[in-house]
């Protein structure tokens, strides 16, 4: 018996693909932007300069992703920080595959935006993916809850402020998944110090893929 599901469908398989090959670039275009940009750069200003990095999840990353999600049947999924959309496609093939929920993700790069809504188009999961132009603290603010499952993947200085706007539409037993937490600089000292803080209410889990997914549970 074959078993089908929305990632093995060709038009998705062959959009992640293909963006993860061209996402090995990175670390040439990387190379290209100001030495300290992410500490000194505004958030749109950064957005822009970055606008042709994909920064994407790994593929297993992006496999456990789409397994959460089957897991969980969350009602909503909120994505920050979509960039080219690799991640965004693992969420809503989930979400598709489920047969209820929809995916709210954010980007600042209206360039990434433009060419994620012609992939979604593309694969045929547009109809499940609502993409939020702007920066998240202001985007996401009005988002209703009760929310599942957030993964924050978006810059690492916005990922705490992000989390805290959210918190409050976080159901118990929700998940929230941080991306790159063994990033070098230690980029998510702050987020990763108040999740794992019992006193905040979370119980956390490290997964050793890529750069280290940080699992925090809303207790």
């Amino acid at each position: 018996m074959t078993v089908t599901h929305t990632l093995a469908d060709p038009r998705v398989e062959t959009a992640i693909s293909r963006m993860f090959a061209l996402a090995e670039q990175d670390e040439t275009a990387q190379g290209q932007l100001p030495s300290g940009a992410q500490e000194s750069m505004a958030p749109q200003e950064l957005a822009d300069a970055a606008a042709g990095i994909y920064m994407p999840i790994s593929a297993e990353g992006g496999k456990l992703l789409y397994n959460l999600v089957r897991a969980i049947r969350p009602a909503t999924v909120v994505e920050f920080g979509m960039s080219f959309g690799i991640s965004t496609l693992h969420l809503a093939a989930a979400v598709r595959d489920n047969g209820t929920g929809r995916v709210i993700t954010t980007e600042m790069s209206k360039d990434k935006i433009a060419a994620a809504r012609r992939t979604f188009a593309e694969t045929g999961l547009d109809d499940v993916i609502t993409v939020l132009e702007g920066d998240a603290r202001e985007t996401l603010a009005d988002i209703e809850g009760p929310l599942e499952l957030v993964l924050l993947d978006g810059w690492k200085d916005l990922c705490l402020p992000v989390l805290r706007m959210l918190e409050p539409r976080l159901r118990p037993g929700a998940l929230v998944v941080a991306d790159d937490v063994d990033q070098g600089e230690g980029l998510l000292r702050s987020y990763l110090g108040y999740v794992r803080d019992p006193a905040n209410g979370y119980q956390n889990v490290t997964f050793p893929i890529e750069d280290g997914m940080e699992m925090s549970c809303r207790l």
